[in-house]
């Protein structure tokens, strides 16, 4: 007994430690297809002494825009979402059956029993069983959410895939009255979409990640209790 309830007890704990389904995380991880694609192998060209392109760390004349690893792209976050959704369903089911008399008279009953259902039949007209039921089920539902966020943030080239593209990543941490905001980014950017001052809009992102979130005192009064979020989970109803 003592190792049954040990054991249930463990099972109880682990459950509540578990995630939420209703608590929504996001994996910052690449996408597979980033992994996958070489990293694109820089051409060693030979330098012209006459050219204006000097070589070093701050050529004269160069391209500012950011096209190797660990250069830093400035993006500019404006994510907006607007929905709206309405349903309405309505069911009904209703039956009913009726055996009177007449069904105990037609009995082809022989005897003394067959005289009294026939005596029972004509005295009682409207003897008989009757049954019926009726289920109806009526529900309507609207949902209407209007969300916006909007900030900026840098982010360097991680790899730069054999097709030109790069794969970046950033984040950023604040510490403001003792709440701890943190913001990461992740996704595929085109070369071409980064304007002159290295700055690119979060539209222009491929498989982008976005992650938002507060730690602090204000999180966690908010934040239900894991026992609540245990019960949730099991209640099936």
């Amino acid at each position: 007994m003592r190792v049954f309830t040990c054991s249930v007890f463990a099972a109880f704990v682990l459950v509540g430690c578990s995630s939420h389904p209703a608590s929504p995380e996001i994996n910052m991880k690449p996408p597979v297809y980033v992994d996958e694609m070489p990293t694109r192998v820089n051409e060693n060209t030979g330098s012209n002494p006459g050219s204006l392109f000097g070589q070093g760390d701050n050529p004269l004349f160069a391209d500012l825009k950011a096209m190797h690893v660990n250069d830093v792209v400035t993006i500019t976050i404006t994510e907006k979402t607007a929905q709206t959704s309405s349903g309405k369903k309505s069911l009904e089911k209703e039956s009913s059956s009726d055996l009177n008399a007449g069904v105990i008279a037609g009995v082809p009953f022989g005897g003394p029993v067959g005289k009294v259902a026939d005596k029972i039949a004509t005295k009682s007209a409207n003897l008989g069983f009757n049954a019926g039921s009726t289920n109806s089920f009526s529900g309507t539902g609207s949902l209407s959410r209007n969300e916006s966020f909007a900030t900026t943030i840098s982010a360097r080239i991680i790899k730069v895939l054999s097709n030109g593209n790069y794969f970046i990543e950033g984040s950023r941490e604040l510490l403001i009255n003792g709440e701890k905001q943190m913001i990461q980014v992740s996704g595929v950017i085109r070369p071409y979409d980064i304007d002159q001052y290295n700055n690119i809009d979060s539209k222009y992102i491929a498989d982008a990640k976005i992650l938002y979130k507060t730690e602090g005192d204000i999180d966690q009064t908010t934040t239900r209790p894991w026992g609540s979020k245990f019960m949730e989970s099991i209640w099936p109803f």
